[in-house]
């Protein structure tokens, strides 16, 4: 399975959990950490998890498990990495904070319009 393969997993994954404001990153470029960053919002710490979680049941169904999981004891940022994909589930405050869209920012933002739509794309 591709990076961009479990990026457009993992969107799916946070869409279809309610996680807002999701951002799919390609920094393969700028950094050697991964290919992609997803991040998204929650409203609360239970929606954070519930992220997360549904994050790491979708890809586990493929038989892709994270190399390393952190932040599910204050579930205010919950990282998931996965390798070359790296996912990072937020609670608003917290992501406003850390500003990682910012900090990444010279990446490349990918459609997520594009991300969420058919199977066949």
């Amino acid at each position: 399975m591709t990076s961009a393969e479990k990026a457009k997993i993992a969107v799916k994954a946070l869409d279809s959990k309610k996680g807002e404001d999701i951002q799919a990153i390609r920094v393969r470029d700028l950094t050697i950490l991964a290919d992609y960053f997803v991040i998204a919002s929650a409203n609360n710490t239970t929606q954070v998890k519930t992220l997360a979680d549904e994050v790491e049941y979708q890809l586990e169904l493929l038989g892709v498990r994270p190399n390393h999981v952190e932040g599910y004891g204050s579930a205010s940022w919950i990282v998931l990495d996965y390798g070359e994909v790296v996912v990072h589930v937020f609670y608003k405050e917290a992501r406003e904070f850390y500003s990682l869209d910012r900090l990444w920012s010279d990446g490349e933002k990918l459609d997520i319009r594009q991300l969420l739509g058919s199977e066949e794309d």
